[in-house]
């Protein structure tokens, strides 16, 4: 399921529930319908920056590589493309630029309505 993530101060981002929810639940906020008010927006980009920060210490764990090797096998597959993981860095980061410019805006950012 999608989530529209909405703003006066910047365009629509949409984003997967399940990625969603990681930054939402950081946030203290209901996956299915909120707001971050435009007072919360500095305070959520700190908190969304720094858990960013967090992120980018920690490589791929061995599970995920694991995981990755028992749905892609063992062998070197020239035909197939490498796999690509997708960051929470690169996730978080279209909803932290709209976080920015609600704050700097004054605006509120809304979803599920």
């Amino acid at each position: 399921m999608l989530i529209t993530f909405k703003s006066k101060a910047y365009p629509n981002v949409l984003m997967y529930q399940e990625h969603a929810k990681r930054i939402l639940d950081l946030l203290h906020k209901d996956s299915e319908r909120g707001v971050i008010t435009a007072a919360e927006s500095t305070q959520a980009v700190k908190l969304l920056e720094s858990e960013i920060e967090e992120s980018r210490k920690h490589q791929a764990t061995d599970e995920l590589e694991e995981d990755v090797k028992a749905h892609h096998g063992d062998n070197a597959d020239a035909e197939h493309e490498q796999v690509q993981t997708v960051s929470f860095s690169t996730r978080a980061y279209p909803l932290l630029e709209m976080l920015r410019a609600a704050r700097d805006q004054g605006s509120d950012v809304l979803w599920g309505v």
